[in-house]
């Protein structure tokens, strides 16, 4: 089974930041946001990765991360995507590295608290269709949410306005190698992109979609705001209370 994190993207959210690296480089607490995701596939026992990136940073990421063999891994493939045209359009980029193989695709500003082992390990005993995570939020508006009936995902609705649940669909998708049929067979969408969320509704009109919850944290980073978060959630506890300490006596002086 093949690994794919997508890194690129203009991370507009970011700026100014943006304007001079790649959001996937920026710290989320000691590391840089990238190793996050890839550690989580490595914990997955997936040791065959792709890291889907663009813009103007492109080369900082062979910089800082080589041949993987930080991670244990005896090599680290890359692509490149000009432009941005969706996740479902950088994960076409994908393609000729799949090769036919089963792939879990991560979202490079996706932090995860807990391995995803057990549901790598389920979607490989799969006989067919794809795999997503859910994770109960507060803020469902700024995430595709899931509608379920019983133990079926029956509809996903991207950044509705009134959502119909709390389960955001969160950037770890595991797919067959028929993915690449789908996104061929979308249109881009009002903002011109192919929407991983066109993809995911197309598995479950072929009664193809499989889920797990996650148990335990789950943040992406993508605004200043949920970076700051991100880095406190993978804090130790003692770190995490005596940087707040320290916040809170800084903040009188």
């Amino acid at each position: 089974m093949k690994g794919v994190v997508l890194a690129g993207g203009l991370g507009t959210r970011l700026y100014p930041l943006t304007k001079v690296t790649n959001k996937h480089l920026l710290p989320v607490a000691s590391k840089p946001m990238i190793y996050y995701p890839i550690q989580s596939l490595v914990d997955a026992k997936i040791n065959d990765l792709l890291i889907v990136t663009g813009g103007k940073s492109a080369g900082d990421f062979l910089r800082l991360l080589g041949n993987g063999n930080g991670f244990g891994l005896k090599r680290l493939n890359y692509t490149y995507q000009e432009g941005h045209g969706g996740i479902a359009a950088a994960l076409a980029l994908a393609e000729d590295f799949v090769d036919g193989d089963k792939m879990i695709v991560i979202l490079g500003d996706n932090i995860i608290g807990c391995s995803i082992s057990e549901s790598a390990k389920r979607f490989s005993e799969q006989d067919r269709g794809a795999r997503i995570l859910l994770k109960e939020v507060p803020d469902p508006q700024r995430f595709g949410v899931a509608e379920i009936n019983e133990d079926k995902i029956i509809g996903i609705v991207e950044k509705p306005e009134h959502p119909k649940t709390n389960y955001a669909v969160i950037g770890v998708y595991m797919y067959p190698p028929d993915v690449f049929d789908i996104i061929r067979n979308i249109e881009p969408s009002s903002r011109d992109e192919l929407e991983i969320t066109d993809v995911n509704n197309a598995y479950i009109e072929r009664d193809a979609l499989e889920f797990d919850f996650l148990p335990k944290y789950w943040t992406d980073a993508g605004t200043f705001y949920s970076i700051m978060r991100a880095s406190l959630l993978v804090m130790s506890k003692e770190d995490r209370q005596k940087l707040l300490s320290e916040f809170a006596i800084n903040a009188y002086d």
